[in-house]
């Protein structure tokens, strides 16, 4: 299978004080059509940098996004316009992402206007359609988002999103700023939406046990680089990369027996700053079984498994210091 987007060896840079912050540092990834991919890392690692440059929010510093085989990184004028009819993106806090003087209607109908379709009578019916989908009242249209709970601020914020029938969203944390009462309401949404539309998601989350109930695959992100990625059930019965594996320790399990039992992967010290990386390895000041090779030699994703890719010399081959024997042996 062809896929729906491809990111090739992406960068991101910024300049502060001249001196340049790796915000991204050479991304490459699939995402499928019809699949949802998890992204995940802690506060800082590049997800939303990775997301805005897809939709060309912001532009790359070097690298190419393609999507359905076309350039995206070069797009411009009519079409550029064309391509942001075929991808959206629900934001991560649903009360700055709306308008405050706009009413549900003309919040979600804005897009209509830009692109010019659905006016009138036609613009109307399809409102209604999207309000019923996302599971708000007809009434809702002509209401301001100080009227909303948080909860139905986000519906609105997905209603936007799909008003141009698109192939492709962007969900960046889409669920951290509601309550949890909400939040499962609005994650079996999107897989509502997903399953009737055929919907390809790029769902960006801290939460690993909501991005393992909804993703197909999930992506490891430290420090602008992608450190492991394999299908969701793959990296969580089994992870490779250090990192990974300290991420997933943190995972509260719902038995009390189990959860005392269970050890728990602490990281010492604090994430480098992208001013400044390590040479080598970018996890290398925080990872337990670091050695002289990952100080000075960046790893590349291999593939260890069929569709398991990892960044990590301590799973080369021939390694005596193989990661999987000083993790049984833990």
């Amino acid at each position: 299978m062809k896929p729906l987007i491809k990111i090739r060896n992406l960068k991101k840079y910024y300049s502060k004080d001249r001196r340049v912050i790796k915000s991204i540092d050479g991304v490459s990834l699939d995402i499928f059509p019809g699949e949802t991919l998890g992204l995940v890392g802690e506060s800082g690692c590049g997800k939303s940098t990775i997301a805005r440059c897809i939709l060309r929010l912001i532009n790359p510093t070097s690298g190419s996004i393609e999507f359905e085989d076309s350039p995206v990184h070069d797009l411009k004028g009519k079409k550029l316009k064309e391509f942001r009819r075929k991808a959206g993106m629900i934001f991560q806090d649903p009360y700055a992402s709306l308008n405050p003087r706009m009413t549900a209607g003309n919040i979600i109908s804005e897009a209509m206007e830009i692109h010019k379709i659905h006016r009138g009578e036609a613009k109307t019916k399809r409102l209604k359609e999207l309000l019923d989908i996302v599971g708000l009242p007809e009434e809702s249209l002509s209401r301001f988002p100080h009227e909303f709970s948080g909860g139905q601020k986000q519906r609105i914020g997905i209603a936007r999103a799909l008003s141009m029938n698109p192939r492709f969203i962007i969900c960046d944390e889409p669920i951290s700023a509601l309550d949890v009462s909400v939040q499962a309401q609005i994650i079996n949404l999107l897989k509502k939406l997903q399953k009737e539309i055929g919907l390809t998601y790029l769902f960006i989350a801290h939460d690993l046990r909501i991005v393992k109930y909804l993703s197909t695959r999930v992506a490891v992100m430290y420090l602008g680089h992608i450190v492991e990625v394999a299908p969701s059930d793959a990296l969580y019965s089994n992870p490779l990369h250090p990192y990974t594996q300290a991420l997933l320790s943190a995972i509260p399990i719902p038995d009390p027996e189990i959860e005392r039992k269970r050890k728990r992967i602490v990281l010492q010290g604090e994430m480098p700053s992208p001013l400044n990386p390590p040479k080598g390895c970018p996890f290398v000041t925080r990872c337990p079984h670091a050695t002289p090779t990952c100080r000075h030699v960046r790893p590349e994703l291999k593939e260890i498994s069929p569709g398991h890719f990892a960044a990590c010399h301590l799973l080369d081959q021939g390694d005596d210091n193989n990661l999987l024997q000083v993790k049984n042996s833990s």
